[in-house]
């Protein structure tokens, strides 16, 4: 991939502007590989105008916040899209409105959208990729703590603290680097894995409200009523995609949440494939973690039933 990263960096030092998305509702690696990419070419680039933009999610706050920017700073800009798989998932449709457009991901490649597509599906995530970058180009020295606790973060997320098969002995030694820099680590992950008390009882709930069948098949369903009941917008609720992770038999689960005009899907599993039925429902991820949004709960049922049949 070395080709990539050469052809990235020939267009990074070409342009004056750089503007950095991600996808929509963000979690921590969208998060540090965007803003740690930012914050690198930042430091290596002090002359260049670089930004970041995007929804905002609460609960990351902490991580940093995105640019708000008018649509004339896209004149002549360079546009790089971190830990999207697909151009409708991209955060921000003004991506398209810049000179060139760049995609680092490493979820599987159903849309290169981009003229110079880096995709790298072996990584744990986007932050392991960036930190690659920055090493191939032997700027490690140059980064600092903030860099280092955002890429750090973004990687532990995507590795749900290392336990994920994903993580390889690549990613333990990039952490490794990583805790070198003098950033408060623990902090750092106790924030993110903080919550706010008001949604604990939700946790309850979702506790004693899944379906597990003899299979190993659970499901979780969020209707409006209940986010009514418990005071939450959908993307609190999502934050307990993986309150029933360790129930002794399961095999796949998914946790969907009524999102008034979609219901979203989270589909998770210990080892079994699942994106293809993601794929086959419109939606995509990786092989044990992905999403889709479905019209109604008949629709869920559905891809229930398609989850509920690979065991």
């Amino acid at each position: 991939m070395a080709k990539e990263f050469e052809l990235i960096m020939d267009r990074i030092k070409e342009a004056q502007t750089i503007i950095i998305h991600r996808h929509v509702r963000p979690d921590p690696d969208a998060y540090g590989s965007q803003l740690g990419l930012k914050r690198y070419l930042t430091l290596k680039f002090p002359e260049k105008k670089v930004y970041a933009v995007g929804e905002t999610e609460d609960s990351l706050e902490f991580m940093g916040s995105p640019d708000d920017i008018s649509d004339d700073v896209y004149q002549g800009a360079l546009v790089i899209v971190c830990d999207t798989a697909n151009a409708p998932r991209i955060s921000d449709g003004r991506f398209n409105l810049g000179k060139h457009l760049l995609k680092i991901d490493h979820h599987p490649p159903t849309d290169q959208y981009g003229e110079v597509n880096y995709v790298d599906v072996t990584a744990s995530s986007t932050s392991e990729i960036i930190f690659d970058m920055i090493d191939y180009f032997n700027d490690v020295t140059m980064i600092d703590q903030e860099v280092a606790r955002l890429l750090y973060l973004g990687i532990v997320g995507d590795t749900g603290r290392f336990l994920f098969n994903n993580t390889t002995p690549h990613t333990m030694e990039i952490g490794a680097r990583l805790l070198n820099y003098e950033f408060d680590h623990m902090n750092a992950l106790n924030q993110l894995a903080e919550k706010d008390p008001k949604l604990l009882p939700f946790q309850g709930y979702v506790l004693q409200n899944f379906t597990l069948n003899d299979k190993g098949f659970a499901k979780v369903q969020i209707t409006s009523d209940v986010l009514k009941k418990y005071q939450l917008v959908p993307n609190e609720a999502s934050l307990f995609v993986n309150t029933i992770a360790d129930i002794q038999g399961l095999k796949i689960w998914v946790f969907a949440v009524d999102e008034g005009s979609e219901i979203r899907c989270r589909i998770r599993s210990k080892g079994i494939i699942i994106n293809d039925v993601a794929n086959d429902f419109g939606g995509g991820g990786h092989p044990n973690a992905s999403g889709v949004s479905v019209r109604d709960w008949q629709r869920f049922n559905e891809l229930a039933e398609a989850l509920d049949s690979k065991l």
